[in-house]
């Protein structure tokens, strides 16, 4: 203990080893030593014992012991606090070794969350994780992704909640309902295997942006390489679900954009990345606008498909205003061709509306004639499309055209016409072509309105009043409905499948319902009055928010509920729930007796140190009642289904084997 004590007191005249709260960050000191930083040899040589144990003299010249320190960091648990002491007391190793010693893959299961890897680097170091990470060895996970038992099964349409009946499945055996899955998202995704494999055409997914402060309760401090692999462990097995002409869509903000595009090309490859939409959420006014550098409005939508090739893209349409370069009107089109005449709009409007000339409009109606003139203008150009038209630069002409276009520029004022080989016709003029403002009005929503293309800058949607969309509030994590409209109207027909597994307060699914698209969604956390489930209900009931005007929405539909089964998963957020350790002896009590422990836990240890564990700070008991149990039975696996340890009801039966069409 001599030689610990020493190398501890020497490390900590170095500030930069020492965390806030005076602990030595044996990361650091690690990291320090891997890449043979100058500061800390010289710290070491400093002392005399440090000096002899891990140096030797080589014709004259002291040599780092690297390895040595290393190991004696690692393999001896040096540097730890009272709770890897006490850890050490009741033996959570395997084969003798902690798991940092082992030198193989782990995973780590931030209890509440996910399965992650870990380890990959150290910017926690200061970070203050407020969810207890653990780690499991390779050899540990053995049932954890097997498909759950299914629970607590309700149906919901307009006249409120029903029993669970029977699933409706179309002629290829697949499930028809409308689902929303409470329990953890990547068990669920993996429960959805068997049933929907390459089925989903379309996923659209809002996970936790990685800031620290998002309306979600999520864990939303991840280090970046461990939110990554938290989005990544999903991704994989979403990608399995998608049909080979599906397409992804992830939003995020700029925190984790760069990084989230690079996973995305490694899940899906980057020959089937299809666009990185931008859209605007916000306007630079309140407290925005007084945050440095320009003012953030925008977030991020990447867009993949899982087979490129196989995606049949459809052109969309966003209202916009009056085209100002459609600006001359054309006469006499009842007539031939060579008789039609370009005459100036302005000029026609003003005569239109009974005027001789723009000097007496601004007579007559003063110095506000111009926006007067304008909406004439506009209003004219909407009532007569087929007759306005704009003079343009044609792209790649082909030599015939280019013919046209030179007997254009001699003969001013003449129009010529070419014949396309799908039957239609380019006409023109003074070298360019005519575009006509008809081909810019489309039928939007059941009106018809002034359009333009769909570009990959979407600053169309408003974000303003969605917060009672409805029926339902989330602070800051909430999505316009017409956002989801906009992404399922450019992806997706009626019937086909859309999936959505950090569902929130169920937008995705409100918007499928009313668009009479299938729906998937995946929400482990209970959002109360504010839940999915409660929005759904509305949706049945003829919600008249979001975009129920524009798709006349009258209600109707159904959905089914369904939980993954918990058990060990009920202890953990009973312990999470714990306000002191006496509730925690208390839990610890029943997870005795109807727990699942690792099956390396020795509870004659942990009972013979029971006062160490009392000593603990709260964080760290919760954390070690985490570990004690099995990972692999958080929910209950199908496998289980008739093990009398799980007590399975008959609904539960009943439901289970229903979804996973199982005989008997």
């Amino acid at each position: 203990m001599k030689l610990y004590q020493t190398l501890e007191n020497q490390i900590k005249k170095e500030p930069n080893y020492v965390s806030d709260n005076g602990e030595v960050k044996k990361w650091v000191v690690l990291n320090k030593a891997q890449n043979l930083d100058e500061e800390l040899i010289s710290l070491l040589l400093d002392d005399s014992d440090l000096k002899e144990k891990f140096f030797v003299k080589v014709k004259d010249v002291l040599v780092f012991k690297q390895s040595l320190f290393i190991q004696f960091l690692e393999q001896k648990n040096y540097l730890n606090d009272s709770y890897t002491q006490f850890k050490n007391k009741v033996g959570l190793t395997i084969d003798d070794k902690y798991l940092k010693q082992r030198n193989e893959v782990a995973l780590v299961w931030p209890f509440k969350d996910c399965v992650l890897e870990g380890g990959q680097s150290r910017e926690e170091d200061k970070r203050e994780e407020i969810f207890f990470n653990e780690t499991l060895a390779q050899d540990e996970i053995t049932e954890l992704f097997d498909p759950k038992v299914l629970t607590n099964a309700k149906q919901f349409d307009e006249d409120g909640e029903k029993d669970f009946d029977q699933f409706n499945r179309n002629e290829n055996g697949t499930i028809t309902d409308n689902l929303i899955i409470k329990g953890n998202n990547l068990l669920a995704l993996h429960s959805l295997k068997k049933e929907f494999a390459g089925k989903v055409k379309l996923i659209y997914i809002d996970p936790p942006y990685n800031t620290g402060n998002d309306g979600f309760k999520y864990n939303d401090r991840f280090n970046h390489s461990t939110w990554l692999t938290f989005v990544k462990n999903r991704l994989e097995i979403a990608k399995s679900l998608l049909r080979e002409d599906g397409v992804i869509l992830v939003q995020c903000d700029h925190h984790e954009m760069g990084y989230l595009n690079v996973l995305l090309d490694e899940v899906f490859g980057n020959v089937n990345k299809i666009q990185q939409i931008a859209v605007k959420v916000a306007s630079a006014s309140g407290f925005k606008a007084v945050n440095p550098g320009p003012i953030d409005v925008l977030e991020n939508i990447l867009f993949y498909s899982k087979n490129k090739k196989a995606v049949k893209f459809k052109k969309n349409y966003v209202v916009t205003g009056y085209h100002k370069n459609y600006n001359q009107y054309l006469d006499n089109t009842d007539s031939e061709v060579e008789n039609w005449k370009l005459i100036p709009l302005k000029e026609k409007v003003i005569k239109e509306n009974g005027y001789e000339n723009e000097k007496e409009l601004k007579s007559k109606l003063g110095k506000n004639y111009l926006l007067s003139l304008q909406q004439m203008i506009e209003d004219y150009a909407y009532k007569n499309a087929n007759n306005i038209v704009s003079l343009r630069d044609l792209h790649k002409p082909t030599q015939q055209i280019k013919s046209l276009q030179d007997k254009s520029k001699n003969d001013r004022n003449q129009i010529f016409v070419y014949d396309k080989q799908d039957g239609d016709k380019t006409y023109i003029i003074n070298g360019g072509a005519l575009a006509f403002y008809s081909s810019k009005i489309k039928e939007i929503d059941g009106e018809k309105k002034v359009t333009e293309l769909l570009t990959n800058f979407w600053n169309h949607i408003s974000w303003a009043g969605i917060a009672n969309e409805g029926g339902v509030k989330l602070k800051n994590g909430k999505k316009p409905e017409k956002l989801l409209k906009q992404i399922l109207e450019l992806n997706t027909e009626e019937n086909d499948i859309v999936l959505d597994y950090h569902l929130g307060s169920g937008t995705t699914a409100a918007v499928a319902h009313k668009m009479n698209r299938q729906y998937i969604g995946i929400e482990q956390l209970n959002y109360g009055e504010n839940d999915s489930v409660v929005r759904l209900q509305n949706v049945t009931q003829g919600d008249k928010t979001g975009i129920s005007k524009s798709v006349n929405w009258q209600g109707g539909g159904s959905f089914i509920y369904l939980e993954l089964k918990k058990y060990n998963q009920t202890f953990i957020e009973k312990i999470e729930a714990a306000e002191d350790s006496t509730i925690l002896l208390q839990i610890w009590e029943e997870m005795k007796d109807k727990s699942f422990l690792n099956y390396n836990v020795d509870i004659q240890k942990q009972e013979k140190h029971l006062e160490d564990f009392k000593l603990l700070r709260l964080k760290d008991q919760k954390q070690h009642l985490c570990e004690l149990l099995d990972k692999n039975q958080l929910y209950v696996n199908l496998s289980s289904l008739n093990d009398e340890n799980f007590k399975c009801t008959e609904e539960e039966h009943k439901v289970t084997k229903a979804f996973y069409q199982l005989k008997n």
